[in-house]
């Protein structure tokens, strides 16, 4: 079977997406998650947009070993030039060059004919040439540009070196019989394309971002981008594990392959969740809570008798365990091991110790401790292993004809119990102050999401922080069954990010 080159675009497009800041700490963790998936290109960034991007994009490419690194540069001299700085280290580097080829954009944006871009996406391409010998480019606002201007261009920068050429529905725009004729039309008119791989990169306004990339790989592109997720600008790109997974299921209609590793597509889903604050919906293809649960009594039915009934997936396939193991709290430790094992957490036995124990008091309040009360069990485990600061205890007093107060007991690096209390304009306000009153770090609280992990009146609520001191954002969140120790827990693992970033600084 022919095999499609799976093109990620995570931390660079759908770190686009509004309000997905991540730290370079955390790019280079997803990129190495990606590395585990099987991706073939990471696109690690656009290093000439900030100081912060270019010092992720670096990390990354001499970090990853298994897969292309990637870089994207506009099509000027000096983004080509930071975007080879950044991956010229990498073990397989490449630049992906990009200019708009649109009328739309050339003369509302660019104010630049035809003629223009044609010389100066030949120019560019010949420039990154010179560095790299993987060059990709992408004539932005491909779908709503006249087809023959698209092979005019496609010509030349294969001409002057490109080894693949990427054909972006940039605004969602595309229907797929039209997009199809597009790709098909590029094989047929385009002399020099046995040069160069064909890519697409698809947007999903329409809600077609998949569609119209399954029937480009159908009529001939043999790369496609996409992220974890479907997460990206607007509305998002085409989602990796949708596209991984048509290829899969159907391969009797596609014969096509990846070398995407999809049993590890569930753990990357939910890295990627956690890290940008993005929820991922329920009824979500391939990864949501729902793609494989049953609620009707038919489908339990077929279900019970035979899985293929109802299910065109193994879902042990994308990483989720067939079945769930309901821990409660006779449960022991090693059946919490052992359920920790199946959900793809391996923890050293001090971890697991502090795992565990916060298992027996979830247990202790919930009938049953399911797989996703678990997970966010562990994320706060991984996420509290470098804290400075501790929270050992918070109470609140509030009510419709009384002021909110908080008490809030916290240990210090130096193991000292310091506690304070304070009153606000609300409970989780009062929480907050208290800790200030202790820690004393000037930061200001810019966003507060609370989202509930499981269903139920016992579930465990999640909530994310984000706060901002000397014009750097710090990301925070905390887990519990009271959603005050949950607020309590998240500003902590904020303010523990913004000391360490500060130590990082100082060292």
């Amino acid at each position: 079977m022919d095999r499609i080159i799976i093109f990620d675009t995570t931390l660079r497009d759908g770190e686009q997406a509004a309000g997905a800041g991540l730290s370079t700490r955390e790019k280079l963790e997803i990129a190495k998650q990606l590395e585990k998936l099987g991706v073939d290109v990471i696109e690690a960034g656009f290093p000439i947009s900030s100081p912060g991007d270019f010092e992720a994009v670096q990390l990354i490419a001499k970090e990853i070993q298994g897969s292309t690194v990637c870089a994207l540069a506009h099509a000027n001299a000096e983004a080509i030039d930071r975007a080879w700085e950044a991956i010229k280290e990498a073990k397989s580097p490449r630049i992906h060059v990009f200019l708009s080829a649109s009328d739309i954009h050339l003369l509302y944006q660019l104010k630049k004919s035809r003629e223009e871009i044609l010389e100066i996406s030949r120019d560019m391409v010949a420039r990154a040439k010179r560095y790299a010998e993987d060059v990709e480019f992408s004539p932005m606002d491909a779908s709503r540009t006249e087809p023959a201007y698209i092979y005019q261009i496609l010509e030349a920068v294969i001409g002057a070196g490109a080894t693949t050429v990427n054909i972006p529905d940039t605004v969602g725009y595309a229907i797929p019989q039209e997009f199809g004729d597009l790709i098909e039309g590029i094989f047929k008119n385009v002399p020099n394309i046995n040069k160069a791989v064909v890519s697409i990169h698809c947007h999903n306004d329409l809600g077609l971002a998949v569609a119209n990339s399954l029937e480009a790989i159908r009529r001939g592109a043999r790369q496609v981008e996409c992220t974890i997720n479907g997460i990206g600008e607007r509305a998002g790109n085409a989602s990796l594990e949708e596209i991984v997974m048509a290829l899969k299921t159907r391969s009797d209609f596609f014969n096509l392959t990846t070398n995407v590793d999809t049993t590890q597509i569930y753990k990357t889903s939910r890295l990627v969740s956690e890290l940008t604050g993005f929820i991922v919906q329920p009824n979500k293809a391939i990864i949501g809570i729902n793609a494989f649960r049953h609620q009707s009594g038919i489908h339990q039915d077929g279900v019970i008798k035979k899985a293929i009934t109802y299910e065109i997936m193994d879902p042990r396939s994308v990483g989720i365990p067939a079945s769930s193991l309901v821990l409660g709290k006779l449960s022991g430790r090693h059946a919490f091991k052992e359920r920790l094992a199946e959900l793809g957490y391996i923890l050293d036995e001090e971890a697991l110790s502090r795992a565990f124990q916060a298992f027996k008091e979830l247990s202790g309040k919930k009938r049953e401790v399911t797989d996703r009360d678990i997970e966010s069990l562990i994320a706060e485990e991984l996420r509290t292993v470098s804290e400075v600061y501790h929270l050992d205890h918070v109470e609140v007093s509030c009510g419709d004809h009384s002021i909110p107060t908080a008490t809030v007991r916290l240990i210090a690096p130096d193991g000292q119990t310091l506690a304070d209390a304070a009153l606000g304009t609300g409970p989780v306000d009062a929480v907050y102050k208290a800790i200030n009153r202790i820690v004393r770090i000037p930061n200001e609280l810019t966003e507060f999401t609370v989202k509930s992990v499981t269903e139920g009146i016992d579930a465990i609520g999640e909530v994310l922080i984000r706060i901002e001191s000397g014009g750097v954002t710090y990301t925070g969140r905390g887990a519990s069954t009271d959603i005050m120790v949950a607020s309590a827990k998240a500003y902590i693992n904020a303010l523990n990010r913004l000391l360490a970033a500060r130590k990082a600084r100082h060292e």
